[in-house]
């Protein structure tokens, strides 16, 4: 169950974030590596803290850290994320909103666990020659 809870998290950070004032509004605005942490708030079953990574392509999700999990859904153009994780037996959804570099939400494993998510955006830097 730990592991799903950790999913859960990770794809709940990226339903939280959303475009910035004068950015276009399409599913690529998200496109990239992002870090998402889950914190635990009830459920005695789940560990109190998950930190995973995942990909968004073109808005869709990818789990690119973690095992034996599955997540399938989308970021939406506005950012809203809505992604269903599982694991095992276990089934979790993910909700929330993803901003141009971080983003946060909520997620529910059934009656068994829940809590918060909050997500960052990896930047690339590029080296410069002089």
């Amino acid at each position: 169950m730990s592991r799903l809870a950790a999913l859960l998290t990770l794809g709940t950070g990226l339903a939280a974030l959303a475009p910035l004032p004068g950015q276009a509004r399409d599913a690529g605005n998200f496109n990239g590596a992002w870090s998402v942490d889950l914190v635990t708030e009830s459920g005695m079953v789940c560990d109190s803290r998950y930190s995973y990574s995942v990909s968004v392509q073109e808005g869709q999700v990818r789990l690119v850290s973690g095992q034996n999990a599955t997540m399938s859904g989308r970021v939406g153009p506005d950012g809203t994320v809505g992604l269903s994780v599982t694991n095992g037996t276990a089934t979790g959804a993910v909700s929330g909103r993803l901003q141009a570099t971080s983003g946060g939400g909520t997620w529910k494993v059934s009656s068994l666990c829940s809590g918060r998510w909050t997500a960052r955006r990896h930047t690339t830097r590029t080296a410069q020659a002089e």
